[in-house]
């Protein structure tokens, strides 16, 4: 039996999975049911604050600094990701790192230009609209590279990572590993 150790929290894990169904709603509800699809922008935009607070002040793998690395750094990770001779992290990889902060600015982008349709100072605003429809199907791109990642890593490392976001749990840490 292999051991494994605790890596994402209880709110880490329910930030990911209700941005994951907010972000849905929202897709799905986007030409319908405006008033469905306008608490979900909410609720997403709500839980973009909670993961910055999570970020500023969680438990050591949510936190920012324990997982955003440089762009070199993060070059060099995909350099040796594309060789097959990336190390394993126990938290979130260089690339993953990356992909929190773009996934957080999108969705914060589009919530922040959802609300602004919503005000009289921007209703009717073509440059509003045409942002926040442009950031919502970015975002679409950004969510396939978010699962092809992790399903490389999942594959390249022998874990399965989509179950650690529903557990919480990872293999524990090997040689060569970084905690």
């Amino acid at each position: 039996m292999t051991s494994t150790v605790k890596v994402w929290d209880r709110p880490v894990r329910l930030f990911h999975w209700s941005l994951a169904g907010s972000v849905a709603l929202c897709w799905l509800t986007a030409d319908e049911l405006q008033s469905l699809h306008e608490v979900a922008g909410y609720a997403a935009a709500g839980l973009i604050g909670l993961r910055l607070v999570l970020g500023l002040a969680g438990t050591r793998y949510a936190r920012f600094t324990q997982f955003i690395r440089s762009p070199k750094s993060t070059l060099t990770y995909a350099r040796e990701m594309l060789r097959h001779k990336e190390q394993r992290y126990l938290g979130h990889n260089p690339l993953g790192a990356a992909m929190v902060v773009a996934l957080i600015m999108m969705v914060g982008g589009i919530a922040l230009t959802g609300w602004m349709q919503t005000t009289d100072a921007y209703w009717g605003i073509e440059w509003v609209a045409e942002t926040h429809e442009t950031l919502a199907e970015l975002l679409l791109v950004a969510i396939a590279l978010h699962v092809a990642g992790v399903i490389h890593a999942s594959l390249r490392h022998h874990e399965n990572l989509v179950l650690a976001m529903i557990t919480g749990r990872k293999r524990a840490p090997a040689s060569g590993d970084i905690a």
